[in-house]
């Protein structure tokens, strides 16, 4: 019965986590997108500060999942709020100090919070790396152009097909 009750708390958690960090993420994404593009005279002071609110929501997101796994860790094995608070920290920043360490029961939690980390991280860095590109890149040449025609393979020539995909001529590259 405790492997079930392992994959059942482990389920349910992620998938909270999921929910909270890509809900959290969905959100950033429509502020980032809401936020006007600067012009050629960027203001340093107003990118400055937007940077580091996007990055304070990010930190802030990752509190709460924090919080979250930490609770869990509290009602089901660890004494206090601040060895569970702690081992889920050390844990989801994949630094894992051993010091503090769940039953055996319970084992399994630790390393799929630190995998779960790991991953939102990746996600939030994503994120920070987008806010900045849309401050920075008024005409975002990340994106690919949108054409009303289609356009076939047979009708783009491979120095075409680069300059596509990476947003600007690519005529002195050799292929």
């Amino acid at each position: 019965m405790t492997l079930l009750q392992q994959a059942g708390a482990a389920a349910l958690l992620v998938l909270i986590t999921l929910f909270l960090q890509c809900g959290g993420a969905a959100a950033l994404i429509i502020w980032i997108r809401s936020i006007p593009r600067e012009n050629h005279e960027v203001r340093v002071f107003r990118c400055a500060a937007l940077v580091m609110q996007t990055t304070v929501a990010v930190i802030v997101l990752h509190g709460i999942v924090i919080l979250l796994w930490a609770g869990c860790s509290r009602c089901l094995c660890l004494p206090s709020w601040e060895s569970a608070f702690y081992f889920s920290a050390s844990s989801y920043a994949t630094v894992g100090y051993g010091d503090v360490i769940l039953p055996s029961k319970w084992r399994l939690l630790g390393p799929l919070e630190s995998m779960v980390g790991m991953l939102m991280s990746g996600v939030s860095i994503g994120l920070l790396f987008a806010a900045v590109t849309h401050l920075v890149d008024g005409d975002s040449r990340s994106r690919l152009p949108v054409r009303s025609e289609p356009v076939t393979a047979d009708h783009i020539g491979p120095r075409q097909r680069r300059s596509c995909y990476f947003g600007r001529s690519r005529s002195n590259v050799i292929p």
